[in-house]
């Protein structure tokens, strides 16, 4: 916790977050927790880019600019390819089964 001296010969101490000015004590630990606080916000900010990792449209933290879409359109494409593919398939046996019940003749006479 930061503070400032307002008087150090009387021993006040003013504590600017919360605004209050108090007797500086012998018997109080003072700590200073600046390097938490920046640890905090580091894992803040990892802890947003995980958030964000679950919007396909949100920048993520190690992205270079420009290609905030690009989860988003790896997506679609990778929808559309799946999806041919399963039509593919599902074509084929679609004629095969229409070849065994003998609806499509299909041969040489």
């Amino acid at each position: 916790m930061s503070h400032i001296r307002v008087a150090p010969e009387l021993h006040l101490i003013y504590n600017p977050a919360t605004g209050i000015i108090a007797e500086e004590r012998e018997d109080v630990v003072e700590y200073s927790l600046d390097g938490v606080s920046t640890q905090l916000d580091e894992l803040d900010k990892i802890v947003t880019d995980m958030m964000n990792q679950l919007e396909p449209k949100s920048p993520l933290l190690s992205m270079f600019p420009g290609r905030e879409n690009a989860s988003y359109n790896a997506g679609i494409v990778t929808n559309v390819f799946y999806g041919a593919i399963i039509g593919f398939i599902i074509a084929f046996l679609f004629l095969i089964l229409l070849k065994v019940s003998g609806i499509l003749k299909l041969g040489v006479m």
